[in-house]
């Protein structure tokens, strides 16, 4: 409870010390005075004119704004081709450390500026040759799962902070570098690695309150329901830091979901599509922004959850439009399928959803299976719970062999998040086929795998939460007084969720318990600002 309390102690230190505007800070001297990335402060050998464009290729580093950052320290390179850290950083910005493996192309582009960074390490500062081994760790070998590769950097990072002590960047990229050993590895319900990052980030909070790295890698160490709360002033403070960078504006809504804020995550994730849009419009007219997709997953979820379903259907028609992406990653990928998904398994439209398809055909579907999967789970619910079996049946048997395609494979385990989704369809298919008892075993093992794994950084959280599920089926069966204790549990770890609030108001109403019932429908009406959409009255809860 101590160190807990010491979390929550530094990170208020984001409201009361407000980080400085973009235009007081050194790298601001070249670039338009309304930018601002936040504060990065990293000093060189390369010559001392690149340095302000250097750090704000950094800030963007810290943002995730790779593709930006990427050609920012190419342009750095070719103004000082002798400057080691150009190529370091080019050679960061195609390593993604929490996000997942990078593509093949991205992986030769990394590797070849890591290589070029070695070359001319000769020249460069003994702080400099720890980031640019570090990097090459990452590249080194041919058949070195990438996971491993996490690790390697992760190792030399370490190495590379107990000799400089006293540098920040390095402390705050060995930090990240934690987290992205804690994402590629089984999921450790103690969260040490995310405390261990936390506590090195909150060293030096009060040194640099408005450095962008500092405020991102806390929301992402405490990205989890039991630790959500702790990153609330860090993710209120982000969007100030760097409220150019889209990933910035987005990223609070991280933690907003976790603790049900509905409110807050639509306006963080508004400010992230239009800042995402507007940047690409730049350079790809009439294209859609990764980034833009990304923040639109988070806030269509945060409007079904207030009861903002038209909203929320207007998300999906911007989606049903997308021809053209700037980048077709996972990321991407993740949102195409789930938004459509996610809107008609909320509403339950069965019939709908059994119908569902991945689109647009022009993505590259075959490079993402658990993207497959998503829409293969979609409709198999939708076909069990609509009474088709061959359709119910077909679905199953595919998210099976998607299942089977992932396992083994390093890094995220994206298999065990296929078997949650296999397991939940295949009960919703026994339900269908009058085989209760099986389908309230199937659900029950799904709702518990799911609860012994964590959520991928990219997801706002389940496309359907497996307990929630439980639950529904339960009180499907007839059996309300267990359908509230799942409710119940659910919304520990899925707050605010409409879906489990009118759940939990059914189950209680038919237990007998009124008073509960009332408490649940009071909570259902004020998440959605009092005004209740048609599927809450139609399952005749006011």
């Amino acid at each position: 409870m101590r160190r807990s309390w010491s979390f929550v102690v530094a990170a208020a230190m984001f409201v009361v010390a407000p980080p400085r505007s973009f235009a007081q800070d050194e790298h601001d001297h070249s670039h338009a005075v309304s930018e601002r990335f936040g504060s990065v402060h990293f000093p060189t050998s390369c010559k001392a004119e690149v340095g302000p464009a250097f750090e704000r290729a950094v800030a963007l580093l810290h943002s995730f704004a790779y593709a930006e950052a990427a050609n920012a320290f190419e342009d750095i390179a070719a103004k000082d081709p002798d400057c080691a850290m150009a190529q370091w950083g080019v050679a960061m910005s195609y390593f993604h450390t929490i996000w997942g493996p990078s593509t093949p192309d991205e992986f030769a582009a990394g590797r070849k500026a890591a290589e070029k960074a070695a070359a001319l390490a000769a020249k460069a500062t003994p702080r400099e040759r720890d980031l640019i081994t570090a990097i090459g760790a990452f590249y080194l070998g041919n058949d070195v799962p990438h996971a491993a590769r996490v690790v390697a950097y992760e190792k030399a990072m370490a190495g590379a902070a107990q000799r400089q002590p006293d540098d920040h960047e390095i402390a705050i990229f060995h930090a990240l570098a934690i987290l992205g050993v804690a994402y590629n590895s089984p999921p450790d319900k103690t969260y040490a690695r995310q405390k261990q990052a936390a506590e090195i980030l909150n060293r030096l909070l009060p040194l640099e309150p408005g450095h962008p790295g500092i405020a991102h890698y806390m929301i992402h160490s405490f990205d989890y329901p039991e630790l959500a709360e702790l990153a609330l002033p860090a993710a209120r403070a982000y969007s100030q830091i760097a409220p150019s960078a889209p990933h910035a504006l987005h990223m609070p809504s991280h933690i907003f979901t976790r603790l049900g804020m509905w409110r807050e995550s639509i306006e963080s994730n508004l400010a992230s599509v239009r800042t995402a849009q507007a940047w690409l419009a730049k350079t790809q007219p009439g294209a859609t922004s990764f980034d833009a997709l990304h923040a639109m997953d988070y806030l269509e979820y945060a409007y079904l959850q207030s009861g903002q379903d038209a909203k929320a259907r207007a998300i999906v028609d911007s989606v049903e439009r997308v021809t053209s992406l700037d980048h077709p990653v996972f990321q991407a990928g993740y949102a195409l399928a789930a938004i459509p998904a996610r809107y008609l398994l909320e509403r339950r439209e069965w019939k709908a959803v059994a119908k569902l398809t991945a689109r647009p055909a022009s993505f590259p579907w075959d490079k993402y299976p658990y993207e497959q999967a998503i829409v293969q789970f979609a409709r198999a619910v939708g076909a069990a719970r609509s009474g088709d079996l061959p359709g119910a049946r077909a679905a199953v048997a595919r998210l099976d062999t998607i299942r089977t395609s992932l396992r083994g494979q390093k890094g995220f385990d994206w298999a065990t998040q296929v078997e949650i989704q296999r397991r939940a369809a295949a009960a919703w298919l026994a339900r269908c086929e009058k085989k209760n008892d099986e389908a309230l075993s199937l659900m029950r093992s799904s709702a518990d795998l799911e609860d012994s794994t964590d959520k991928h950084p990219v997801t706002p959280g389940s496309v359907l939460p497996a307990r929630e599920q439980l639950a529904d089926l339960l009180l499907e069966l007839g059996k309300p007084d267990l359908a509230l204790v799942e409710y119940e549990a659910s919304l520990r770890s899925a707050p605010a969720r409409l879906n489990s609030y009118l759940g939990a108001a059914q189950a209680a109403s038919r237990a007998g318990q009124k008073e509960k019932a009332k408490e649940f429908t009071d909570r259902l009406v004020a998440v959605c600002g009092g005004t209740v959409p048609d599927r809450v009255t139609v399952a005749g809860v006011k």
